[in-house]
């Protein structure tokens, strides 16, 4: 790997906690895992660095080319030319959607470090809603307020959401919903095992065992434009199946030793 309601924007340089922000280091990260997302690169880049901006002017923007077979990495490779503020990490080939994003938060040096996809699903510019809850709360989570997703995925996720629930007690509106905000701290607390689409519920869970405070916040949805959706690919299912049953043995065990 190489290296809705009116909307207020809410500036760090405003924020009533005061935080020793080191020299190298940005106050925001935004970091977006990439595979075959060719035509939706420049208008996510133009959106995000439009409300970064508008949040900092001390921002980063990672994105976490895995392994795409598209023209994904020459686009970026020419942007990052032309502006220092982007930065491409490349996976030679395909590892899955969590390991590009382990990858993005591991790399990122933001005081504050922000996610979400590359399909121009969600509205970037509803990322100042997460940054006006930062101050109080470690995790700020978005939830689709109205999903815009077929019928059969709609099912599939409230259907996983209802086992998460039993299997973890996380009590979350939208596990899997790739628009989060994370005080740094977190990141580095989180020992990120997942690689496929089970690292939304990985990163919820860890943290929920380690008493970081959630917050939620409704954010809007569209359906993808361009490129493909592999969330409900079988395969893409039964790995976060698998990853599933590894974590619950996995904190159950801890719980055990913990308490013996």
């Amino acid at each position: 790997m190489t290296a809705s309601p009116a909307q207020t924007d809410m500036p760090f340089e405003d924020s009533s906690r005061e935080t020793e922000v080191k020299p190298d280091r940005p106050r925001l990260s935004l970091v977006f895992p990439i595979f075959d997302e060719a035509p939706n690169i420049e208008p996510l880049l133009g959106a995000a660095r439009d409300i970064a901006q508008r949040l900092t002017p001390d921002f980063e923007i990672i994105l976490v080319d895995d392994g795409s077979r598209d023209r994904s990495a020459e686009i970026i490779e020419r942007i990052c030319e032309a502006d220092p503020r982007v930065q491409l990490l490349q996976h030679e080939c395909n590892t899955g959607y969590g390991a590009a994003l382990r990858s993005g938060l591991r790399f990122a040096k933001g005081e504050l470090i922000f996610f979400s996809d590359a399909d121009l699903q969600f509205d970037l510019s509803e990322l100042n809603r997460l940054v006006a809850h930062a101050d109080d709360f470690d995790i700020v989570a978005g939830y689709r307020a109205q999903r815009s997703d077929p019928w059969p995925r709609r099912l599939l996720a409230n259907t996983w959401g209802a086992i998460v629930r039993v299997m973890f007690g996380l009590r979350v509106k939208d596990i899997d919903c790739a628009f989060k905000l994370f005080r740094r701290e977190v990141i580095e607390a989180i020992e990120i095992e997942s690689i496929g689409a089970f690292v939304n519920t990985e990163i919820l869970v860890r943290a929920r065992a380690l008493h970081y405070r959630v917050y939620q916040v409704p954010v809007s949805h569209r359906r993808r434009k361009h490129g493909n959706q592999s969330g409900a690919n079988p395969r893409v299912i039964l790995r976060a199946i698998i990853e599933l049953a590894t974590l619950h043995r996995s904190l159950s065990r801890t719980q055990r030793n913990g308490t013996a």
